[in-house]
């Protein structure tokens, strides 16, 4: 049950990104409302990388907390197209990931952690689902700052 939920909900997640980010194109990949912020191309990136980071420290022993390394590797991201890709990677890494592991180690509580603290495995899906919304939504600002208009992310129009 946990497994199929976890896939599941990484599957509905994938759709709900790609549809609501659908009319971004790779001309909008360097654009950001200021210096600074996330480029297109980069916030694609970093809920790529995102998406790897907690699936990756699901099972390992510790969490990789080197941010300001992450955040150079997200800000070399120049191209929508490659960010893309990376998602979709990150989001089929995930779903092996959650296929691997068994009901009871998904369910088994994180050793003390400053992230999730001693929750069951599974409620990194919570996590990143969260974080895949929040970044929809600044992306959205983004649609409409170009002249663009961002779909429902839960349905086609």
């Amino acid at each position: 049950m946990i497994r199929e939920n976890l896939k599941e909900t990484l599957r509905s997640m994938r759709e709900y990104f790609n549809r609501s980010t659908r009319p971004l194109s790779e001309e909008h990949s360097g654009f950001a409302p200021k210096e600074g912020l996330y480029t297109v191309a980069g916030h694609v990136a970093h809920v790529a990388q995102t998406v790897e980071w907690f699936f990756d420290a699901a099972f390992a022993k510790d969490w990789n907390m080197d941010f300001e390394g992450m955040d150079k590797e997200v800000r070399a991201v120049t191209s929508l197209a490659q960010a893309r890709a990376w998602f979709e990677r990150a989001v089929e890494k995930a779903l092996r990931e959650a296929e691997a592991h068994g009901e009871d180690e998904w369910a088994s509580l994180f050793p003390p952690n400053p992230i999730m603290g001693e929750a069951p495995r599974f409620s990194i899906l919570g996590a990143v689902t969260d974080h895949t919304a929040h970044h929809r939504g600044s992306l959205a600002v983004y649609q409409r700052l170009l002249g663009l208009k961002p779909p429902m992310p839960y349905m086609d129009e």
